[in-house]
């Protein structure tokens, strides 16, 4: 049995329900976005693609997480 996913990945299957897109490609929108600072990619996320604050702020999360090696 594997153990529950934590964290913002928690939120991945309700993001690829909700907006129709998988992670790969939000994930793939944040690293060629010209922006790099956390707030500035959640407030993009909203205004250019309709996400929920808390649905931006996780894929953000995650992907930077990914970029700095955690």
């Amino acid at each position: 049995m594997t153990a529950p996913v934590k964290g913002p990945a928690s939120y991945f299957p309700s993001i690829e329900k909700k907006y129709g897109r998988p992670i790969a490609e939000w994930k793939d929108l944040i690293r060629t976005s010209p922006l790099t600072k956390h707030m500035e990619l959640v407030t993009w996320l909203k205004a250019e693609h309709g996400l929920g604050h808390g649905h931006a702020n996780a894929l953000v999360a995650d992907t930077l997480a990914e970029r700095n090696g955690n």
